[in-house]
């Protein structure tokens, strides 16, 4: 009987031990480490790998894009990161030069995404030789796109993919995610729509030449560009004569961006008659654009609200 009362208190006592003890869990797959070159790129990255990720970003948000010095702590980074994800095209002129410092343990091949080769570009035109002699000029077209919400589909489309091909057990958990943020870019764009539709066809100039696609997307019309060239200012004469045009032609919009030079934005809109209204081109340069269909609440509430009260 004593022998038989012990077997069934060990019984008992493996009973409510816990599920699953005895058994070891397998560890959670650490988050995979990437690069961007931007706030936008990296919101996007974020919206697609959610807690699978841990995304860096190179540049900030409210300093010239085309302008960083990449530090030491950034180049280490860089140096580890599974996968780099890029604007392309010739925004990013010191990205070159930090690859190169890294030599052979630069992120190339899989890790290297570019995204610019995802989106129909715009402005391809340009000559492209002017690329090797200036930095950001345009010269393998314009590399603003991220600023057409539409540029999200194909933009996350491959993200997702170069993600899975890193992490190939969370396929399913990327593209989920990233079915989730479609869902709320399509939202945003009937919202942005709407609050724009009554501009249909407004003439705008702008301080730099960012803003081709989130015009195209609109219905709206860039009339003219204050920079001739991209991060170049004005002679005089020609900005004389564009203030001359845009009288003319009744331009009631100038658009900035943070980081324009205020005086010559005061300027231009003071002679001209334009409503100056500062846009902000990437994720993070507003205190209420924290993710990337923030960003376009912003920048479409502000734009509506000078094309009402433009004269």
């Amino acid at each position: 009987m004593r022998r038989a009362g012990a077997g069934v208190l060990a019984l008992a006592s493996l009973a409510v031990l816990p599920a699953g003890a005895g058994v070891r869990a397998a560890a959670p797959a650490p988050a995979l480490e990437v690069v961007a070159t931007s706030t936008d790129l990296k919101a996007l990255v974020e919206a697609v790998g959610g807690d699978r990720v841990r995304v860096d970003s190179l540049a900030a948000p409210l300093h010239d894009p085309h302008a960083i010095e990449v530090k030491p702590a950034q180049l280490a980074r860089l140096k580890t990161a599974a996968l780099l994800v890029r604007v392309g095209l010739d925004h990013e002129p010191w990205l070159r030069r930090a690859l190169l410092t890294l030599g052979a343990s630069a992120p190339g091949g899989a890790r290297d995404l570019d995204l610019s080769r995802s989106v129909a570009l715009l402005q391809t035109e340009t000559p492209r030789l002017r690329a090797d002699v200036a930095a950001h000029v345009h010269g393998f077209g314009n590399p603003h796109y991220w600023l057409d919400p539409e540029n999200a589909r194909p933009m996350t489309a491959a993200i997702a993919a170069a993600l899975a091909g890193l992490a190939p057990a969370e396929r399913a958990h990327f593209e989920a995610r990233r079915d989730r943020f479609l869902e709320r870019l399509d939202a945003g764009l009937a919202r942005w729509h709407g609050a724009l539709a009554r501009h249909r066809g407004a003439r705008l100039v702008t301080m730099h030449d960012a803003w081709t696609y989130f015009a195209a997307r609109f219905g709206l019309l860039i009339a003219a560009t204050v920079e001739p060239t991209p991060g170049v200012p004005p002679s005089p004469a020609a900005l004389g004569g564009l203030v001359e045009r845009m009288r003319a032609t009744h331009v009631r919009v100038l658009v900035a961006e943070p980081y324009a030079d205020p005086s010559l934005v005061r300027s231009v809109a003071a002679r001209s008659g334009a409503r100056a209204v500062t846009l902000v081109p990437s994720v993070g340069g507003a205190p209420e654009a924290g993710d990337y269909l923030a960003l376009f609440d912003v920048n479409v509430a502000r734009l509506a609200a000078a094309l009402d009260a433009a004269p």
